[in-house]
C-alpha cells in the first residue's frame, strides 16, 4: 500500500490530504475568505504570507485524522501550477524541506497541470505524462 501526502496551495486556500492507494484517509482545508474579504478579492502576498502560517497545523491536522504517523509516509504531492507564485511556492518548499528532513527515501510528487514530474531524493527530476487526479478516485 502505497500513502501519499498531498499539499495544495496555489491560491488562497491551504489544504492538505492523506491518500492511502485510491483512498482519501483525511482531507483538511484552511480557507483564507474572511483574511481577503476586506480587500475584496484575493492579495497575492497576503495569501501567501497566510499560507506560511496555516500549513504546519494544516499537515499535523491532517496526520491526525488519518491516525498516521509521519514514517508510513511514502510519498508527498504538491501543487505548483497554475496558481500565484508565491502560495505555489509555499507549498513546494514544504513538501521539499518535508522530504529533506526524513531519514527515509521518499518521492515528492510535483503536478505542472497535466504531467507529473517526480523528483528523487538527488533532486534529479522526471517527467511523466499523467494526471494525479484519477489516484483521487
Amino acid at each position: 500500500m502505497t500513502v501519499i501526502l498531498a499539499l495544495e496551495t496555489s491560491c488562497d486556500e491551504t489544504a492538505c490530504a492523506i491518500i492511502r492507494d485510491r483512498d482519501v484517509l483525511a482531507s483538511v482545508v484552511s480557507s483564507q475568505i474572511e483574511v481577503h474579504k476586506r480587500y475584496g478579492g484575493v492579495v497575492p502576498e497576503v495569501a501567501s504570507r497566510q499560507h506560511v502560517l496555516t500549513i504546519n497545523p494544516v499537515i499535523e491536522e491532517t496526520l491526525a485524522t488519518a491516525s498516521i504517523r509521519w514514517e508510513a509516509i511514502d510519498g508527498i504531492g504538491v501543487t505548483c501550477g497554475p496558481g500565484l507564485v508565491g502560495s505555489l511556492l509555499t507549498g513546494v518548499m514544504a513538501a521539499k524541506t518535508l522530504n529533506s528532513s526524513s531519514s527515509s527515501r521518499r518521492a515528492s510528487v510535483l503536478r505542472f497541470s497535466d504531467a507529473t514530474c517526480v523528483t528523487s531524493v538527488n533532486g534529479t527530476l522526471e517527467c511523466v505524462l499523467m494526471e494525479i487526479r484519477p489516484v483521487l478516485r
